[in-house]
């Protein structure tokens, strides 16, 4: 475990973060940093918040079963990012972090239920919820003459929101 810090602490400052902040279930040192030996703690995963470029940043894996893999897995996604900067190809560091970042607002489907987007009751089978989406799409599409963008982005959301519920 010590190891794993220890390389995590590394890359985060190589690649010019400061802060940082190790959560896991395992006990912390009076520094905050995780002891490096005891009981491997029921829930392995991990998170890590650091600043770079003056924005706060969250990392974080569950993927493994020991805390160290976990901490190895963030450890080698840092790694990969500062190669990416390294290797010339622009900005495409920067809007990698934009990505995480960019989760779902569940509010963008206007503060209405699913099922009100896609005007279908909540109990509708999964094929009248499909068919539904694909109507509300068709009508709401910036193709056509009726669509525009909020009305197709609302239901996109909605359509997201119905999948993530009733894992279509």
């Amino acid at each position: 475990m010590a190891t794993a810090r220890d390389e995590l602490l590394g890359e985060i400052k190589r690649l010019g973060g400061r802060l940082p902040i190790i959560s896991t279930n395992i006990p912390l040192r009076r520094d905050g940093i995780p002891y490096a030996s005891g009981k491997a703690p029921d829930d392995a995963g991990v998170a890590v918040y650091f600043t770079y470029k003056d924005a706060q940043h969250c990392f974080a894996c569950d993927k493994w079963t020991a805390v160290n893999d976990n901490v190895q897995a963030i450890r080698k996604t840092i790694e990969a990012l500062r190669g990416i900067s390294r290797w010339g190809t622009g900005d495409m560091m920067e809007r990698a972090f934009t990505g995480f970042a960019a989760l779902p607002d569940p509010e963008s489907a206007g503060g209405e239920h699913w099922s009100t987007v896609l005007g279908v009751p909540s109990d509708a089978s999964d094929d009248e919820v499909r068919a539904a989406y694909r109507r509300a799409r068709s009508a709401a599409h910036t193709d056509r003459d009726t669509g525009d963008n909020a009305a197709f982005h609302r239901v996109q959301t909605a359509w997201e929101l119905a999948r993530q519920e009733r894992d279509l």
